[in-house]
């Protein structure tokens, strides 16, 4: 006359009463300590799914701050892309106009050397951006594939969420419903 209540995972919390009726040599003329078995039983399911519940809250919550950090982490290397190509269109133009400079100042030796040294800075300068750019870029892609990856596993996490509470639902509705069995039980025992 034992009973079950589906998912536990703790099958050893649970007494038959059969069993512990023919062991004991103790018979139950009624089933009120059954009732009362069933209801502490099932109290003690309710609590630890209300933990597990709690626990998966908590660790979305987390997930939703790593996201958010992350979202961060993307507005702030996109803003610094932009900057960038920014910085990138500003030395491709100055390197433009020093070279067209370059080009009709050939009489000056000296103003030629100056120019073609500022044209040398200028191509190391874009150089380098464009080496930062491409880092940048890579970062980006980088992060954008963490954040796809940690999206799936909030979805992840929120669907367990919710199967979790659907089986804390279904078994406050057993609760209930024992609950209810008890007392009318308990209103039947009073009218004998």
């Amino acid at each position: 006359m034992g009973f079950d209540l589906g998912d536990r995972d703790d099958g050893d919390d649970l007494i038959d009463l059969d069993d512990l009726s023919s062991n004991s040599g103790v018979a139950f003329p009624n089933n009120d300590f059954t009732q009362r078995l069933k209801i502490s039983n099932l109290k003690l399911d309710a609590e630890k799914w209300q933990e597990k519940s709690d626990d998966l809250t908590e660790r979305i919550k987390e997930l939703e701050q790593e996201n958010l950090d992350k979202d961060h982490q993307i507005q702030a290397l996109t803003r610094k892309n932009n900057v960038l190509e920014e910085q990138v269109e500003k030395l491709e133009t100055d390197l433009d106009e020093i070279k067209q400079t370059a080009d009709e100042s050939h009489s000056l030796k000296t103003s030629n050397e100056n120019y073609t040294k500022k044209n040398q800075v200028l191509e190391e300068e874009l150089e380098e951006a464009d080496k930062n750019l491409k880092e940048t870029t890579e970062k980006l892609r980088e992060t954008d594939i963490k954040a796809e990856q940690l999206e799936r596993k909030v979805a992840s996490l929120e669907s367990e969420k919710e199967e979790w509470e659907k089986k804390f639902e279904e078994l406050t509705q057993t609760y209930n419903n024992a609950k209810a069995e008890l007392e009318e039980i308990s209103q039947q025992l009073e009218a004998i």
